[in-house]
């Protein structure tokens, strides 16, 4: 018997499962590829909401344990998927500069924005406001991240390339059976598809569509992060990121031609050279009515969980939500109430 079953390989799911790993728990993987979710994040590790100049959702304890655990990953799989990047808030008017000024002011976001402004960080970004720079940033490469933890678990026999059936799971009085493998508890983590997951299903779980594009720009030369409307960063080369989108009614996972058009013309407004399009991605994150994620024991089935609902902050999220889910498994902690989802308890008992 296995002690785990994790159902999906994206963020959540590759977080559980090193933790697994480390504690030296049994379990296997079971993922179809379905998740882009992850693969297609921009991988900021940036605690700073750049379109209010808040923080974000705990971010300041996140981003050192995120960090923290990325680079103990890096070295148990000798691959570099974490690295510095600079990023930049460029201004639209003295009144944002104010804000950036009034949030510097505040004790918990302080340490993250720095009070001297710069005013150009690169020729073909024009900033008549100047810029301002976010301290104790960095950027990891999700795909490359989850990829290669993924060729790890291969290579230990420890993941199932295969759809999971929902209904070919039973529930024993010892754990769970599923075709042939044997276990005491599964987690879920399934991003946007929870919502086919009967045992799930009744959490308030919301499809955020993201959509990015690659550029070539030759001339750029951009090694920073900038932050205006939209977002752009190196993606090696003469290539850049450009993104994203956000969409809370088209649930389909291809990119769109109206998600291209509009990052373009927001382009054209941030960057005055030359550039062109070359590749387009999209993904469905999982999003939740609280803002906050869901993670936790089914209401009546004791040995199944989830752990999911991160939105776009998911690099930051991830490795915080799985130790505190597997605390409370392992060893009786408390989840906090804010991510517990016995918050959204009485909606399993009402469902149709």
């Amino acid at each position: 018997m296995k002690d785990y079953i994790i159902v999906g390989a994206g963020l959540s799911g590759t977080c559980l499962a090193y933790r697994l790993e480390k504690a030296g728990k049994s379990f296997v993987v079971f993922d179809d590829g379905s998740q882009e979710a992850s693969k297609v994040a921009g991988g900021f590790m940036n605690p700073v909401i750049l379109k209010r100049f808040t923080l974000a959702w705990k971010a300041d304890v996140q981003l050192a344990k995120a960090y923290d655990f990325y680079k103990e990953m890096e070295k148990h799989l000798q691959k570099t998927f974490l690295g510095p990047l600079e990023v930049y808030r460029r201004f639209s008017s003295v009144e944002e500069q104010n804000n950036w000024f009034a949030a510097a002011d505040k004790p918990k976001i302080a340490p993250f924005l720095d009070t001297k402004l710069v005013a150009s960080v690169n020729k073909h970004i024009p900033g008549k406001f100047s810029f301002g720079k976010v301290l104790k940033t960095s950027r990891i490469d999700p795909r490359y991240l989850l990829e290669s933890y993924s060729e790890h678990l291969q290579e230990k026999g420890w993941l199932l390339q295969d759809t999971f059936d929902h209904n070919a799971l039973q529930l024993t009085g010892s754990g769970v059976q599923y075709k042939n493998t044997a276990a005491k508890n599964v987690i879920f983590c399934e991003g946007f598809g929870l919502q086919q997951n009967p045992f799930f299903s009744y959490l308030p779980l919301r499809g955020n569509k993201g959509e990015y594009i690659i550029i070539k720009a030759p001339n750029l030369d951009l090694e920073v992060g900038v932050k205006s409307s939209i977002f752009i960063f190196p993606a090696g080369g003469d290539h850049y990121a450009v993104g994203a989108t956000y969409s809370n009614t088209d649930k389909t996972p291809e990119p769109t031609q109206a998600a291209r058009e509009e990052l373009v013309e927001k382009l054209k407004d941030l960057i005055k050279t030359d550039f062109e399009v070359v590749g387009q991605v999209a993904g469905l994150r999982p999003s939740t009515i609280d803002r906050r994620p869901m993670l936790g024991q089914h209401p009546e089935h004791k040995n199944l969980y989830t752990c999911n609902g991160f939105g776009s902050r998911g690099i930051l999220i991830a490795p915080s939500v799985s130790e505190e889910l597997l605390d409370f498994i392992e060893e009786g902690k408390a989840l906090d109430p804010e991510v517990d989802i016995s918050r959204f308890t009485k909606k399993w008992y009402k469902r149709a």
